[in-house]
């Protein structure tokens, strides 16, 4: 079968197909979504080797007869189920965890892949595959609003008006808080014009007055500009993750008391359904 590779050059090899273990499934691709986390892993992430993709809807083709011919999209996080962590009820974070296209796990470009029948959620039929496929980076968004509380009097800046980032601000937007999104192209202005949202460039936007600045600009800039928008007390929330290390001044975090907060992929049932607050997350394109 074909499959995207990555070994320190880009290409479509043939490789064969998965053999699934028992709590397994095979899936075929039906349609990939390429993440900035696949960018980052081709530039050094994690010295990434192996087959690349995360964001997918598929159809199962072997598996538990029940999920047979089921379109569905998945967790990417593949848990041991027995560690502290896992006891905790934190399985994207289990001390053996793999993760579907970048730890220890072949990921979903290719025409067959694997996936724990446990990470799987079924599609229903009133959502496009154009539409499901965005259901990871989705519920990424949604895990904002686990992460860090926000409240309609906060002011939050946003910065990194990519596909992630114009998710994330439909789902800030729900929570009524003053949020603008920084840009650097006229097009995701547009977008975020048509649903409600302000768009600025970053020289329209003073300094050390945001109560949250959201970071995910994929760069390992971003965390340095986050820490000159946010205000004394404030909080800057991480949605990037990067091959680079940041430069930035940590003695800024220390002296005005600055807290970051990481926040990664989220539980698609944030997608399917509903935030902890009761918002729901609906998909705008």
């Amino acid at each position: 079968m074909r499959a995207v590779i990555f070994d320190g050059t880009l290409s479509l090899a043939d490789i064969p197909r998965p053999v699934c273990d028992a709590d397994e499934a095979l899936i075929r691709l039906r349609l990939g979504g390429i993440c900035n986390t696949d960018l980052e892993l081709m530039r050094g992430y994690k010295n990434f080797s192996g087959t690349l993709g995360h964001e997918f809807v598929g159809d199962v083709i072997e598996g538990p007869d029940d999920w047979i011919g089921q379109r569905v999209v998945g967790e990417i996080n593949i848990a041991c189920g027995s560690c502290d962590m896992c006891q905790r009820g934190l399985s994207s974070h289990c001390r053996y965890r793999r993760t579907l296209g970048m730890v220890q796990y072949d990921g979903a470009f290719a025409e067959y892949f694997r996936l724990p029948v446990q990470n799987l959620h079924r599609v229903p039929d009133s959502v496009t595959d154009q539409q499901a496929v965005f259901t990871e980076p989705l519920a990424a968004a949604c895990q904002v609003l686990e992460t860090c509380s926000i409240h309609p009097t906060d002011r939050v800046i946003l910065l990194g008006a990519g596909k992630l980032g114009l998710l994330i601000a439909q789902v800030l937007r729900l929570t009524g808080a003053d949020l603008t999104v920084i840009v650097r192209q006229q097009h995701p202005a547009d977008l975020l014009a048509g649903w409600g949202i302000r768009a600025a460039v970053r020289s329209e936007v003073p300094d050390n007055l945001a109560d949250v600045v959201v970071d995910c600009t994929g760069s390992a800039e971003g965390f340095a500009d986050a820490l000159n928008l946010v205000r004394p007390r404030g909080a800057i929330l991480l949605k990037s993750s990067y091959a680079g290390i940041p430069a930035a001044n940590l003695t800024q975090l220390v002296v005005s008391e600055i807290r970051v907060v990481g926040s990664r992929c989220g539980p698609q049932d944030s997608a399917h359904r509903q935030t902890p607050r009761r918002s729901r997350c609906s998909l705008r394109r």
